[in-house]
């Protein structure tokens, strides 16, 4: 709960200073039909592997597609580009983006400066989302996706945009949430597992069985 808590207070933080914005951003908005923009969220190890996988799935209704990943992450965009080169050949008006920001907690990095680091990501994120303006946030687990989807919910909490959040807990959480996971938990609009005993912890969540 202690890393829920300092999230709760960045956000406040942050709210005070874009307050301004919702008053430039506020106008009618009608019912959206497709295509619809996707943001996901890359990581390294095999978050990327398993969100293509995901994506592979999804028809070229959601298009464009922007994809985030951390700075110091050097082997998804190689996957992406690959995907997205054999998706071409299927979709010829396919189209996607990359872009990249600062990494919010690298591993065993302490909780005191992990508070500094990921604040500093959200403060990079927001511009990012702001200008992408996605309607489908996608992730599943690596810690780039924390910033990403705070700055998305802060945006929807000023009105300015509101985006739908869906995390995809990783096939290799069985009993419990990564620490994305239990982050999101609270923020995303629907937090899928992929095994029974997390369903029965966290009844938020919907089990759909294995889909990736």
């Amino acid at each position: 709960m202690e890393e829920l808590l300092v999230v709760v207070l960045l956000l406040l933080l942050l709210s005070l200073l874009f307050v301004p914005l919702v008053l430039l951003n506020r106008r009618p908005r009608g019912r959206r039909r497709p295509p619809f923009s996707l943001l996901v969220v890359a990581g390294s190890g095999g978050h990327t592997t398993e969100i293509l996988r995901l994506l592979s799935c999804l028809s070229e209704s959601y298009s464009p597609r922007h994809y985030v990943l951390a700075d110091s992450d050097k082997m998804s965009e190689a996957k992406i580009r690959s995907f997205e080169q054999k998706r071409a050949e299927t979709f010829s008006k396919s189209q996607f983006s990359l872009d990249r920001i600062p990494r919010s907690r690298e591993v065993r990095q302490s909780w005191i400066s992990s508070v500094v680091t990921t604040l500093y990501s959200i403060l990079y994120s927001l511009p990012l989302t702001y200008k992408r303006k996605p309607d489908l946030i996608l992730c599943n687990g690596p810690g780039t996706c924390v910033p990403v989807c705070l700055s998305a919910f802060l945006l929807g909490l000023l009105r300015i945009k509101r985006t739908i959040i869906v995390y995809v807990e990783s096939i290799c959480r069985v009993e419990t949430l990564s620490l994305s996971g239990k982050i999101l938990y609270y923020f995303s609009d629907y937090f899928i597992v992929q095994w029974p005993d997390l369903k029965k912890k966290y009844p938020k969540s919907v089990y759909l069985g294995r889909i990736v």
